[in-house]
């Protein structure tokens, strides 16, 4: 009977002797201002924050603005100031992203494009200062020839030209490609107004004229090649501008 009791006493014991341990570890806790009469909380205790105080009125921005644009008026939480714009009469959140670069494989088709315009690029770098030079010998001629009285003088005048001119340009004009040839004569209608077929007939006559029409429609190309700034020929005179800025620079 004795050892029943015993048994009884020690199973009571047990927790009271565990609540009281726990009890003795709590820290004790205290106002944020310290224990009473300003005396420095104890070690361990559990500093109690103060109550957050009441919402404040709202307040009003006083950044300068247009007159018809109505001025933000912040609650007493908003502490969290983004950059904004004026649009549509309306001041909305906004900001300017960084750069950013975007890259792809170039497709087929692009590249078609690519070297045909670097072709046709090259071929007016190639023969624009040739056309250039044509127009001026074409003008000098002109203005020579309208000074000289009879036919004959005029013929005479024009051969030695053209031995001249064969001299400077046969070797630099044999050189060319096709295509770079027909880009020439685009770019001498240009320069003089005429084409190319015209300007033969007019000093060589109607015969070398169809002569030379007959050899180049065999390279598939023709010399009554007409001149559209702004139609068909649109690339060969940006390219034209191009080179032009260069020569007054």
């Amino acid at each position: 009977m004795r050892l029943v009791f015993l048994k009884y006493l020690i199973l009571l014991t047990v927790p009271l002797m565990a609540m009281l341990c726990a009890r003795a570890q709590r820290p004790a806790t205290v106002p944020a201002g310290g224990a009473a009469g300003g005396a420095a909380a104890p070690a361990g205790a559990v500093v109690v924050p103060p109550a957050r105080p009441a919402p404040t009125a709202m307040t009003v921005d006083t950044t300068p603005l247009p007159v018809d644009v109505p001025r933000p008026v912040y609650g007493p939480y908003d502490t969290i100031i983004v950059p904004a714009k004026v649009f549509d009469n309306q001041l909305l959140p906004a900001t300017t992203l960084q750069y950013c670069w975007v890259s792809a494989p170039m497709t087929a088709a692009g590249r078609r494009r690519l070297e045909a315009w670097t072709r046709l690029r090259n071929a007016v770098y190639v023969t624009y200062p040739y056309a250039r030079k044509a127009g001026a010998i074409i003008n000098d001629i002109n203005t020579k020839m309208a000074l000289l009285n009879t036919e004959k003088e005029r013929k005479a005048y024009l051969r030695s030209r053209e031995k001249e001119l064969r001299k400077e340009f046969t070797d630099p004009l044999e050189q060319m490609s096709i295509f770079q040839g027909k880009v020439l004569m685009k770019l001498i209608n240009r320069q003089t107004g005429n084409n190319c077929y015209e300007i033969i007939k007019e000093y060589k006559g109607g015969f070398s004229a169809r002569f030379y029409q007959t050899v180049a429609f065999f390279f598939s190309t023709s010399l009554k090649q007409p001149y559209d700034a702004r139609g068909d020929d649109q690339a060969i005179e940006s390219i034209v501008q191009e080179i032009e800025r260069m020569y007054r620079s």
